[in-house]
């Protein structure tokens, strides 16, 4: 293969636009629908470089995307996964024209954890956002059962060692409200360790309540969407992102 070139199957780039699963692109195009730089193509399995052919689909022309990036506001009772046997995913809510991308969530959030989640089928993004090394802040509003107080907040920026004697890298905790019933507090991490909110908290013998991810990296939940629901990252949110893990002039 040429250097430069990139090579797709017509049916798979069609489905992944949202056009229609392989079957029914597969019916289309024998039909003799779709052209490929003004040749009518009637093989679906036909390879072609989307990102220099011009292709039509009877009279539209195909915009191609390569990469898809989401933001939702995950609802509770749903699982950070692509599938489950047993719990609906993160990835059953979204419609038919975005899954045809493979999208898979970045890093995971618990099931019954709500907020800031990003789902893309860019690996090379999803690689640098979730590796603690390249120091993406994730924040999290939480409800705590006791009060909160100053010695937490320094056994936080020390590092907590969680049940299983990992240490923790250094973390912020910053005290919103605090009484003997319970306190509002955020928490701002650099790691995505299972459950790691509730364990850190739990090391401190408090208990997480609700927990919430209202930021991730340079961007914050976008409050007008309601739990469940999603949308495409704005060019410029993306182009903050990529900054934040040295992508943007890749």
């Amino acid at each position: 293969m040429e250097e430069g070139i990139f090579l797709e199957r017509l049916d798979k780039i069609l489905s992944n636009l949202g056009y229609g699963s392989r079957k029914e692109i597969k019916a289309v195009v024998r039909k003799g629908m779709v052209t490929v730089d003004g040749k009518v193509i009637k093989d679906s399995a036909t390879t072609v470089d989307p990102e220099k052919s011009q292709i039509y689909l009877g009279d539209e022309k195909v915009i191609y995307r390569k990469y898809i990036y989401l933001l939702m506001n995950k609802p509770a009772g749903v699982v950070s996964a692509t599938f489950d046997n047993y719990d609906e995913t993160v990835v059953d809510l979204l419609e038919f024209e975005h899954r045809a991308f493979e999208p898979f969530p970045v890093g995971r959030l618990d099931k019954d954890t709500v907020g800031f989640l990003l789902l893309t089928n860019d690996g090379g993004l999803n690689h640098r956002l979730i590796s603690p090394k390249w120091h993406v802040d994730k924040v999290y509003f939480a409800r705590i059962d006791k009060k909160v107080e100053e010695k937490d907040i320094e056994a936080f920026e020390k590092g907590i060692v969680l049940d299983d004697g990992y240490k923790c890298m250094a973390a912020k905790l910053e005290i919103l409200k605090a009484s003997d019933q319970g306190s509002e507090v955020l928490v701002t991490l650099q790691e995505g360790k299972f459950h790691q909110v509730k364990r850190m908290f739990k090391s401190v013998n408090k208990e997480v309540i609700y927990l919430k991810r209202i930021a991730f990296g340079p961007l914050k939940l976008d409050e007008s969407l309601e739990e469940g629901t999603y949308r495409e990252l704005r060019e410029e949110e993306l182009a903050q992102l990529k900054e934040a893990v040295g992508l943007l002039d890749d």
